[in-house]
């Protein structure tokens, strides 16, 4: 039986993972009281004596984590932004992987960010193939439920007592500097940075990406884009699903999936300009069900063991 510990199990994401794991019989689960569970001493003889930890903090915390666990053989997954640009670690997308080997035979995974996870979805495989042209500028809307900012954010969207501006879609970063931009341009080897307009919207979870591309900026049309995402993802492992026909009547939701741990990639528009959408759900393949996806291919397990795909 694994064992296996949650640092930071009282926030969105490590709540998540305690609640699918709690269920499944090969998981034993180091728990620590109310009163230990931010004591150094004892958050590091957990992360001692745990097969896997999740790191469900921030960057700080969980780079202070990581030093506890030091001179174990803890497998780590950690969810914070602080390790996914370091090249010591694995960056935990198997859907980008030629095989899981990488993932398997690593004990320091870097856990995606959520729009990141949307954006590297869509442009990794184009990029692997010479699709997009060289300097060609990328555009990255991304809408999400407000789960995704913590419980802070939760509190304040389910307050009755709410500020009116919490009742339409806000637009954040806006200095250009978010936080996941760094994962977004090294891990699919882009030359710059997207202009990136990540939205928060008053519904709890689900996360819509879009990338625009215009055809004087790809090497291909909407076809040869259509037939590598349905290669590249149609391998018969992954949670990243090509769908042909995704629309709703016209219409995509970007609470389609919440609740659920995969994620549906698409596209639309015409020869002239092409839409590029993933949706998922910012809580799932955008946090907890892609760390316990890294989890299950760690522990040899089927990689959807325990996640919600339907």
């Amino acid at each position: 039986m694994t064992k296996v510990f949650i640092d930071g199990s009282a926030g969105t994401t490590g709540l998540r993972i305690y609640e699918r794991l709690s269920a499944r019989r090969d998981i034993e689960l180091i728990s620590l009281s109310e009163e230990l569970r931010k004591d150094t001493n004892a958050r590091k003889d957990a992360l001692q004596k745990a097969d896997i930890a999740f790191l469900c903090l921030p960057d700080a915390a969980a780079i202070e984590a990581v030093s506890l666990a030091e001179g174990s053989n803890t497998a780590i997954i950690d969810t914070s932004t602080a390790h996914r640009t370091n090249a010591e670690w694995t960056y935990g997308f198997p859907e980008l992987l030629d095989d899981y080997s990488a993932i398997k035979n690593s004990k320091r995974i870097a856990n995606p960010g959520c729009h990141a996870s949307g954006f590297i979805a869509l442009v990794a495989p184009l990029a692997k193939a010479g699709v997009l042209k060289d300097n060609a500028p990328l555009h990255c809307f991304s809408l999400t439920g407000y789960s995704g900012g913590g419980k802070k954010m939760i509190a304040e969207y389910q307050d009755d007592a709410r500020c009116t501006l919490l009742d339409g879609p806000r637009q954040y970063g806006l200095s250009q500097e978010h936080k996941h931009l760094g994962e977004m341009v090294k891990i699919p080897g882009i030359s710059h940075s997207p202009l990136f307009c990540p939205i928060v919207a008053p519904f709890y979870s689900g996360m819509e990406v879009t990338v625009s591309l215009g055809a004087d900026e790809l090497n291909a049309g909407a076809d040869e884009i259509k037939k590598i995402y349905s290669e590249f993802y149609g391998k018969g492992t992954g949670l990243v699903r090509y769908a042909e026909s995704a629309d709703e009547g016209g219409f995509l939701s970007a609470s389609a999936f919440s609740g659920r741990d995969d994620m549906q990639i698409s596209v639309f528009g015409n020869s002239d300009r092409i839409l590029l959408v993933s949706r998922f759900d910012n809580l799932g393949k955008g946090a907890s069900g892609s760390a316990i996806q890294n989890m299950n291919i760690l522990i040899g397990a089927d990689e959807a063991e325990g996640l919600v795909t339907t």
